[in-house]
């Protein structure tokens, strides 16, 4: 694995995230040598959804409100649905995946997280995935859809779930590690 020594990821979450999607990237880029910060709405912690019922509590390092997209090298969205529904509502969180996106930054987005990347009005022109069941929205966003594990379009890392997170993060710390 490459060293992400000296490297900042931010990972944007609120309530309701996939907890393997922000747990399992944040221990693999922790592991790779990253300083690795959860990014959310408030102060305090967030609750990930696991299936049908609240599940891990994680705690928020940096607010929206305090985080600068410039203080960060890439950018990693977990799904879950609650997840990304509520952040695509939110102008500071979709203003922040733009941020990064404008600037050529890896952003990884996995499950139903591509919905921030459709809200920040990037993907018409891509290749990605994302989970099954928002394949429309991508192609109504005028992406290329296609059901494979991981889609790299320039500096986008799209993949399916949690199933895919080995090949997901593998694309990303790349990413990283050459950006």
């Amino acid at each position: 694995m490459p060293d992400l020594s000296g490297k900042a990821v931010a990972i944007l979450a609120t309530h309701g995230f996939e907890p393997s999607e922000l747990l399992e990237p944040r221990q693999i880029l922790s592991k790779a040598g990253a300083k690795v910060d959860v990014i959310g709405p408030q102060k305090g912690e967030i609750r990930g959804w696991d299936h049908t019922e609240w599940g891990q509590s994680v705690a928020v390092d940096v607010t929206l409100k305090e985080a600068r997209t410039d203080a960060y090298d890439a950018l990693v969205l977990p799904g879950g649905e609650i997840n990304p529904d509520t952040l695509r509502a939110d102008d500071e969180a979709v203003s922040f995946v733009k941020g990064f996106v404008k600037a050529g930054k890896p952003v990884g987005a996995i499950c139903h997280a591509p919905w921030l990347l459709i809200e920040a009005g990037v993907m018409a022109g891509r290749r990605a995935t994302s989970h099954p069941s928002i394949k429309t929205d991508m192609k109504n966003a005028g992406c290329d859809w296609v059901d494979e594990a991981v889609v790299v379009d320039g500096n986008l890392v799209t993949s399916r779930g949690p199933d895919d997170i080995p090949a997901f993060m593998g694309k990303l710390v790349e990413l990283i590690s050459a950006g």
